[in-house]
């Protein structure tokens, strides 16, 4: 987006100038998240992947944002986007 502006092709004697509009790409889902099942006391991992790399990703229970903790750990590298829950109890699902 930061390219859109005014580009001017100049040879002396006369120029063309044309306008570059470049529009945002929507960042789409290309693996949502999965249905999970795990014992309590174990981990889980929830994996999805974006179609935009390092996009921003707020994870969420509920209405709850979730904030990186001794529970919850989130990783992101390029497109994939995991969040990781310890020890896992009841009142997680």
């Amino acid at each position: 987006k930061s390219d859109s502006d005014t580009y001017t092709c100049d040879i002396g004697d006369a120029q063309s100038r044309a306008k570059l509009v470049v529009q945002e790409m929507p960042v789409l889902f290309k693996q949502e998240l999965k249905n999970e099942e795990a014992k309590e006391g174990k981990q889980v991992k929830l994996t999805c992947e974006l179609s935009k790399p390092d996009t921003p990703v707020k994870w969420m229970k509920g209405d709850t944002v979730l904030y990186a903790s001794e529970k919850y750990e989130f990783k992101q590298c390029g497109t994939v986007a995991e969040l990781l829950i310890r020890d896992v109890k009841s009142i997680d699902s």
